[in-house]
């Protein structure tokens, strides 16, 4: 079995060009929901969660949820991780008085998760350093800050790590206060007071979304009051964050990158900006075309219009980030690619991500709109959320296993569940779950470019010959109507020899039809066997 469906011809699926991974987003205070290319619902977290919701490494989901403790546009005071099956596997409340989370988090390679939020100050603090006192009224001051998460248990949480956007300000107000300086020599600093607005709820910047490099340790974030994205270091200590020094870079915590409007760091006016509320920047992954570019929503490219932009980084043959030295402005002059339409606009929120195959995935948010375009601007894909529902953000899952644990006690057994999850195309087709106990890289490649990521051993042929017998249950199924399973293994106490505590198993499964043709295999999920 293993080997004719390793052998097998691979069969692509797509509509029009379109990416065939699974499309979730989060309803504004509803169900998380994943959908197929076909549109169809395939799977739902319960209700309850606001604004983001993301698919970590691990399978498990995480998302945003409002405490309604702060009565600021973009709130959300406390993030949860739920497994497949809809269980609360963390409820980590951050609703103050220090710290409100709020937009935005980012689930890490590590497990840990990045979140967006605000620090709570009052207005007589931004007075002291050097905020003028005709710009901010009320009791608040609430600049942002980012944070590092690492859950330590079912409602707690540690920081690991912290970035916080007061310990990088300039201002020109005052020369009798901190931070006093030329606004327009320091690009690396956010002047403390731009816009030259009134703030009545202390929400200075407004993040309102961020993301993650792993390969090259850069958070990317949006602020949407000064109209800007900034790129920073995450290679930094806590404490180099907090400085001008240290990290990878070399600059500690001030902005490495800023995009958008130079007339936020006095290198321009009005006429030199490029976005207009924007959101979502997000990094394009390796792989993917495009691969280190930034992708982000445009939502103001004109007063009815919204756009998707992707930008270049402005990097010298050394690979620096390089400020125009005649202008003083941090290029591009302008993006590299735009995707625009008379009919496609939202005011808020809304999000970008290039696919895989090159395309483009948008959510336009008060329009409760989902569409995929090509590089050329053809629309492959076009879906209306119904009830006109609004959206946050939507994100790809090119992942189709979950397993309901990541580890599994050699002496006391268990039992480790899996959940196949396709897509509706695939409904009637075949799914054999298979293991191995030496790694996913490089595979085992099979003629029509399809590779099992898992490299073939004693576990795997075990699994290959004894489906559905013994402690494998279930493990050769078929698919239901939207291309779901679910298998499991069974291990009794004791079975697992004690040399392999501390060894992992990883698990992915191929699909095949009844003419034995593999289809696809799924991504790999890991359990660590345990004492």
């Amino acid at each position: 079995m293993l080997c004719g469906a390793i052998g097998a011809t691979i069969l692509a699926v797509s509509i029009a060009g379109q990416a065939p991974g699974l499309r979730v987003f989060q309803q504004l205070g509803g169900a998380t929901v994943a959908i197929d290319p076909q549109s169809n619902v395939v799977h739902t977290w319960a209700g309850g969660g606001n604004l983001t919701a993301h698919v970590s490494e691990d399978g498990s989901l995480l998302r945003g949820k409002q405490t309604n403790v702060l009565s600021v546009p973009g709130t959300t005071g406390a993030i949860q991780r739920f497994a497949f099956d809809g269980s609360l596997l963390w409820d980590y409340a951050m609703a103050g008085p220090s710290q409100y989370a709020h937009h935005d988090i980012e689930p890490m390679p590590n497990g840990n998760v990045l979140v967006i939020a605000w620090d709570g100050y009052t207005v007589a603090d931004a007075i002291a350093q050097g905020r003028d006192p005709a710009l901010i009224s009320g009791t608040d001051w609430l600049p942002d800050a980012i944070l590092e998460i690492q859950q330590t248990g079912p409602t707690t949480g540690t920081v690991v790590w912290e970035w916080h956007m007061m310990d990088h300000v300039i201002q020109d107000f005052d020369p009798g206060k901190p931070n006093y300086g030329v606004v327009a020599n320091h690009p690396e600093l956010l002047n403390l007071n731009y816009p030259t607005a009134q703030i009545l709820d202390g929400d200075w910047n407004h993040f309102n979304g961020l993301d993650y490099d792993p390969q090259t340790d850069r958070i990317i974030v949006s602020s949407l009051h000064q109209i800007e994205i900034y790129l920073i270091d995450h290679s930094t200590t806590t404490a180099e964050a907090a400085s001008h020094t240290g990290g990878q870079y070399g600059k500690g915590g001030d902005l490495l990158f800023r995009w958008g409007n130079p007339e936020a760091y006095g290198a321009g006016t009005i006429a030199d900006r490029q976005l207009g509320g924007q959101h979502d920047p997000r990094f394009v992954p390796p792989g993917h075309p495009g691969a280190g570019h930034i992708t982000m929503f445009n939502n103001g490219f004109t007063s009815s219009q919204s756009a998707a932009f992707e930008i270049a980084l402005p990097l010298d043959a050394q690979g620096n980030i390089v400020l125009d030295p005649l202008t003083g402005r941090y290029g591009p002059v302008a993006p590299l690619w735009t995707y625009t339409d008379p009919s496609f606009y939202s005011p808020i929120m809304s999000s970008v991500e290039r696919l895989p195959n090159g395309n483009t995935l948008i959510a336009s948010a008060t329009q409760g709109r989902l569409f995929e375009v090509t590089s050329a601007g053809q629309v492959v894909w076009d879906w209306l959320l119904p009830n006109a529902a609004w959206v946050f953000q939507c994100h790809y899952v090119d992942r189709s296993l979950w397993s309901d644990t990541a580890e599994l006690s050699a002496s006391s057994g268990g039992q480790i569940g899996f959940d196949h999850l396709v897509g509706s195309t695939r409904a009637g087709e075949w799914h054999l779950l298979l293991g191995s106990l030496s790694g996913t890289l490089p595979g085992a490649p099979g003629p029509g470019g399809i590779t099992l990521p898992l490299n073939p051993d004693i576990l795997t042929m075990s699994m290959a010959s004894n489906f559905n017998n013994g402690m494998f249950v279930n493990t050769l199924g078929m698919l239901d109507a939207v291309g779901g399973g679910a298998s499991s293994i069974v291990v009794n106490p004791g079975v697992i020899p004690a040399a392999l505590v501390g060894v992992n198993m990883d698990f992915a499964h191929l699909t095949f039809n009844n003419t034995l043709v593999t289809l696809r295999a799924s991504n790999p999920v890991r359990v660590t066997i345990v004492q």
